[in-house]
């Protein structure tokens, strides 16, 4: 299933995230351009051989993608689940929790295929996913229905709870990973790796911040904001 959007407000705006997004998608016209080459991909291989180039690897590919589908597809959920787990955290935490997962993705993916090249967002952005789906299960996530006959008994449009919709996307990895298909060219084991770093962590990353569990709370909090607006508009 292709999330479109979530219906979650925020209560900061969310520059960390956007900040991210425009990263990658400038490195990726670098990329196009020449200026950012292959070299800039991690080889979990290069550790043992150049430790320092390769340490920084891990994080420069993070912002490197192999095409514009790749990058369309994991900058629409970064910018779906994002900014609420920047606002969950604060601008600084998430940051570091979004390169944290990245560093989880990387060592992951290490296990399976050390001398294979790992490059994308998706291993961060994997993190991210497991705590919007820890902290707001019950949020409503807008799919596109990928069913085309469904769409004359249901609409082009499906909803579905966050847990739900990350979940698929953790189970499919996953079954992605252990299968056959694990070596097919996509690092499905550095998306497992992010999501259940980004578990893991997430915890740590709360440590002293008030929380919005579920959608029914973000929504009476939203809602004399609305009203506010609407005073206004009229």
């Amino acid at each position: 299933m292709l999330p479109l959007r979530d219906h979650l407000p925020t209560r900061t705006f969310p520059f960390v995230n956007y900040a991210l997004i425009a990263a990658n998608i400038v490195v990726f016209f670098l990329q196009s351009g020449g200026a950012v080459t292959d070299d800039y991909a991690f080889v979990p291989a290069r550790l043992f051989v150049d430790p320092v180039w390769g340490l920084q690897t891990v994080f420069t590919a993070m912002f490197m993608h192999a095409s514009l589908a790749h990058i369309g597809g994991n900058m629409l959920y970064l910018w779906i689940f994002g900014d609420n787990v920047e606002d969950a955290m604060g601008h600084v935490r998430y940051l570091v929790f979004y390169l944290a997962g990245g560093v989880c993705a990387a060592l992951a993916q290490t296990f399976v295929s050390p001398t294979v090249p790992m490059l994308g967002a998706s291993g961060a952005i994997s993190a991210v996913l497991a705590a919007y789906a820890l902290l707001y299960p019950r949020s409503p996530v807008t799919v596109l229905n990928p069913i085309f006959i469904l769409w004359f008994f249901f609409g082009l449009f499906l909803t579905f709870p966050a847990w739900i919709v990350i979940g698929l996307f953790f189970v499919v990895n996953l079954f992605s990973a252990l299968g056959p298909s694990g070596s097919g060219g996509v690092a499905f084991m550095a998306h497992v790796g992010g999501f259940v770093g980004g578990a893991v962590l997430l915890r740590l990353f709360l440590a002293g911040r008030d929380r919005f569990e579920d959608h029914p709370r973000w929504e009476r909090w939203a809602e004399p904001r609305r009203r506010r607006r609407a005073d206004d508009y009229y």
